[in-house]
């Protein structure tokens, strides 16, 4: 049974990956967050095509953000609230179904070369321990079982984590307000938790001071409805699953398999999506 408690505890983890992706699906706000993390200068001419892959069935993402910049470069990012070691792997099946989502209409039996973008992998960690460094990568190579630095790697990918809380990076959110104004919501929402001990009262409060401070002008746009259902319609899906599951290993049918949810902050969802 899920209690209050721990659906307190899930909505707390999902609300940052909800407001990030929400934030840089988007693909002026991923043309700038790319130009903040490779120092360059796409500007608005600049083709961005976003790739994020999504779960049909629950209208849930299965990635966070991927994007093609300039047609050149297709871009995969993770928002992480703890270091994932096995996150290469799991960027190594994303940018799979990428590909075959860019190559979907093209035909990979024939002689000639089909040209694709180069990928780069990105992970953002916002969660709270304080020993993480600014930047850290992470090897697939490192992954194998036979592993050793002398060793040829026949299939290596690199993910480049970066520490993305207030005060860690300061050049990066420098480079991108977008990605600065995610930094001090999140900040605000930590200090509003802590003396309110509640996450939904914590995200008005940040929103609020984010209007009043005129600061992170995408933050200042999510209205308190657009933060907090999603959040909740995500929890629910993910206990649909869970039933679902359940059900099937009875011999039930999904539906049959769903009880209500026994927290009220999850009883009352909200068609209202970004």
């Amino acid at each position: 049974m899920t209690t209050c408690t721990s659906t307190k505890m899930n909505t707390n983890k999902k609300f940052k990956n909800t407001v990030f992706t929400s934030l840089f699906n988007n693909e002026e706000r991923a043309r700038e967050l790319y130009n903040a993390l490779a120092n360059t200068n796409y500007g608005p001419e600049t083709n961005v095509e976003i790739t994020t892959l999504e779960d049909v069935l629950f209208m849930e993402r299965i990635n966070d953000v991927s994007f093609v910049i300039d047609d050149r470069i297709v871009v995969l990012i993770e928002h992480q609230s703890t270091i994932n070691k096995n996150m290469p792997l799991r960027m190594l099946l994303y940018i799979a179904r990428v590909y075959e989502k860019i190559c979907e209409n093209k035909n990979l039996y024939r002689s000639r070369m089909i040209k694709i973008p180069r990928p780069e992998f990105f992970v953002f960690y916002n969660g709270v321990k304080d020993n993480i460094p600014d930047k850290q990568t992470l090897k697939l190579s490192q992954m194998f079982k036979d592993y050793s630095k002398e060793m040829q790697i026949e299939l290596e990918i690199l993910v480049d984590v970066y520490n993305i809380n207030k005060g860690h990076n300061p050049e990066l959110a420098k480079r991108s307000v977008t990605l600065d104004g995610y930094e001090i919501f999140i900040d605000l929402v930590r200090k509003y938790e802590k003396e309110t001990k509640n996450i939904d009262d914590a995200i008005t409060y940040a929103i609020d001071e984010c209007i009043k401070r005129n600061v992170c002008a995408p933050v200042r746009r999510i209205q308190h409805s657009r933060v907090k259902f999603p959040i909740r319609q995500s929890l629910a899906n993910s206990r649909y699953r869970v039933f679902g599951a359940k059900a099937a290993r009875s011999g039930l049918s999904v539906r049959q398999g769903v009880r209500e949810p026994q927290c009220a902050s999850v009883k009352r969802l909200s068609p209202v999506m970004f």
